[in-house]
């Protein structure tokens, strides 16, 4: 499996690598929604809270662009069959595909971080950076592992950048919550507080059941 998973991912990879289509679309509308709430507000800066809903909800929307792609090759270039035909564990191609989606939102992450903290924050956020970077892999593992799977449901219909967000973002609704209140200590006013240990256990036991969940179910979804 370890093997057919690193073959689909670096094809992924190495496609976005020439093709550019996802990336630098998610990356450019991120700092474009900073950029909004940045005149929206009407504020200088933002702290605690507010600033970390603003964060995740940007990181959301733009990872809405990388899921309506995510199995665009496979359904165009009739991927989907030849997969089927393989002698692999079929649920590689979703593992596959969910860390593709982690490469492409941490890259995104690294432009629109700095972004954010130039257009929107207050306090600075080289302090706090490590344990930021933690709470972005716990809520970036939740999207992805959600993502994938909604994104292969979607593929199959006509209206899929339609039903694409419309199914994954109620489901990411928990996921949203836990890395707002995770990172708002980290963005507090007076200085960062500690980590709430509660919201990282709580991001960190939704990421585990949805990736169960979705690597149970997958092989008969992509049956379908």
């Amino acid at each position: 499996m370890l093997t057919a998973v690193g073959a689909i991912l670096r094809k992924d990879l190495l496609l976005e690598l020439r093709t550019r289509e996802s990336v630098p679309a998610m990356a450019i509308f991120a700092v474009t929604t900073l950029v909004v709430f940045h005149f929206a507000l009407d504020r200088p800066t933002l702290a605690g809270d507010l600033a970390a809903g603003v964060l995740w909800v940007s990181f959301l929307f733009a990872a809405m662009l990388g899921l309506n792609r995510l199995f665009v090759a496979e359904e165009e270039q009739g991927g989907f069959d030849g997969f089927m035909l393989a002698p692999i564990d079929r649920t590689s191609l979703y593992v596959a595909k969910a860390l593709a989606l982690l490469a492409f939102l941490a890259i995104v992450q690294a432009i629109a971080v700095p972004a954010f903290a130039i257009l929107l924050l207050d306090p600075s956020l080289w302090p706090v950076l490590p344990e930021l970077v933690g709470v972005l892999l716990l809520g970036d593992a939740g999207i992805c592992v959600v993502g994938a799977l909604v994104s292969a449901i979607g593929i199959r219909t006509r209206a899929r950048d339609l039903i694409v967000p419309l199914l994954a973002l109620p489901l990411l609704i928990p996921v949203v919550i836990g890395a707002v209140e995770a990172t708002a200590p980290l963005l507090a006013e007076g200085g960062a507080e500690p980590l709430p240990g509660r919201w990282l256990l709580t991001l960190g036991l939704y990421d585990a059941v949805f990736a169960a969940i979705a690597y149970a179910v997958f092989d008969d979804l992509l049956e379908d």
